[in-house]
């Protein structure tokens, strides 16, 4: 066990000792091993931190979740100019699916309007995101108030002037007071606050409803109209606990082209998406995403791999004469592989180490530049970067090791003098 301690001390010395004497060409040759490093460990990190804001965005709704509209979440064989002919959700639709479809926990009816201005008396709110739903959007989202209560469904359907507002809003109109009970205005109308939602936090993917109001849907069908292009309906359904969601979808699907009065040869005229098929949707982008940092850092890393072979083949030349000597003094043959293989483990690693911590600078960079996103390298990306670098490191040395080793001592001694 010392003697390997020693090797890889003397290793360790002879490598050092090449980076100083050798500056410029140690540079260059770790700079491709540097650059793959970044590249890959770089892309993984972000995708890591990408998928785990949007699986913290969604982790208040349930796989199952189902969104109906006229609108598709991923790819789809339907062409453009047939989609833009189907008809929009309705709100009729909505309240049949209540009365028909089995095994239904939850559903709700939304709209998407623009973002709104919220007074209360002096003070102002800018840009705030409206959600215009039913009752049932407090079950399907599993929303958490701190204070006040949620508006219930004979409130959802007279379309009551009632409002719940996010955290930021309540703080920002109210300060630290009650805010349930206080009227705030909005479409030029008085909303009274029944309830404050918890502080969830920000979000770059989907909106936060710390900067949300959320009302009953028919005050907004009042305002906008049944036959508005631009507030996208969606029915959001929820189905009960264990139900089988493939039947649960085609049942949902065969109850609205009853109701649309579609023939059975004919195409649905409408989309059926399920929050896991949105989610796979996510998983094959930052798939493909992890794929191309591969690409990318693979041939930085096949240009610096060859960069340490070349170093390891003149350090081999250089030390001729040495490893002769060595070799007429007793040192086998596994002993020089060692030594060689070694100092281009040491050259691989450290320019992996160079690569994560740019990495790192480059993460604590974006987070605090996001506010919203925090840029996380994992200790799993860390062990891919040092396990790729020390992969490098015996690929790029195995074969001048090898060289070396099997050097014959009095030609070595020889060609060095």
């Amino acid at each position: 066990m010392l003697i390997y301690l020693r090797i890889f001390k003397e290793s360790l010395a002879f490598a050092v000792n090449a980076l100083r004497n050798n500056k410029l060409r140690t540079f260059l040759s770790l700079l491709g091993v540097t650059i793959g490093i970044f590249s890959i460990i770089g892309v993984l990190a972000a995708v890591d931190s990408l998928k785990r804001d949007i699986e913290g965005s969604l982790s208040s709704l349930d796989n199952s979740t189902i969104f109906v509209s006229r609108f598709s979440f991923g790819p789809t064989d339907v062409p453009q100019w047939k989609r833009e002919q189907y008809p929009d959700v309705t709100y009729e639709e909505y309240n049949f699916m209540l009365r028909n479809v089995p095994d239904l926990e939850a559903a709700s009816y939304s709209l998407n309007v623009g973002r709104e201005s919220i007074k209360y008396e002096d003070k102002v709110v800018t840009g705030v995101n409206v959600g215009a739903v039913t009752e049932g959007y407090y079950n399907i989202e599993a929303l958490k108030l701190e204070q006040g209560r949620f508006f219930n469904e004979a409130e959802s359907i007279s379309g009551s002037m009632v409002a719940v507002i996010g955290d930021e809003i309540a703080q920002g109109l109210f300060g630290g007071s009650d805010a349930v009970g206080k009227e705030i205005r909005m479409y030029g109308q008085r909303f009274t606050v029944i309830g404050v939602l918890e502080k969830e936090g920000s979000s770059p993917f989907g909106e936060s409803k710390d900067t949300s109001i959320i009302i009953p849907v028919n005050v907004v069908r009042r305002i906008y109209g049944n036959n508005n292009k631009s507030t996208f309906p969606m029915i959001v359904v929820k189905p009960v606990s264990g139900v089988d969601v493939a039947e649960f979808n085609a049942i949902l699907a065969q109850k609205l082209r009853v109701y649309r009065g579609l023939k059975p040869t004919d195409d649905n005229n409408f989309f059926v998406n399920q929050l896991s098929g949105f989610a796979d949707m996510i998983e094959s982008i930052t798939g493909t995403m992890s794929m191309i940092g591969w690409a990318i850092g693979g041939f930085s890393l096949l240009v610096g791999g060859f960069g340490i072979a070349n170093i390891m083949f003149v350090s081999v030349k250089e030390r001729t004469n040495l490893i002769g000597i060595q070799k007429a003094l007793g040192a086998q043959n596994k002993f020089i592989l060692l030594q060689f293989l070694f100092e281009a483990l040491f050259l691989a690693v450290l320019g992996g180490l160079i690569g994560i911590l740019l990495v790192w600078l480059v993460s604590i960079a974006a987070t605090a530049m996001v506010d919203s996103f925090e840029f996380v390298l994992s200790f799993t990306n860390l062990m891919i970067g040092l396990g790729v670098s020390l992969l490098i490191g015996l690929v790029a040395g195995v074969f001048p090791a090898f060289l070396a080793a099997r050097l014959d001592p009095v030609e070595a001694i020889r060609t060095g003098m």
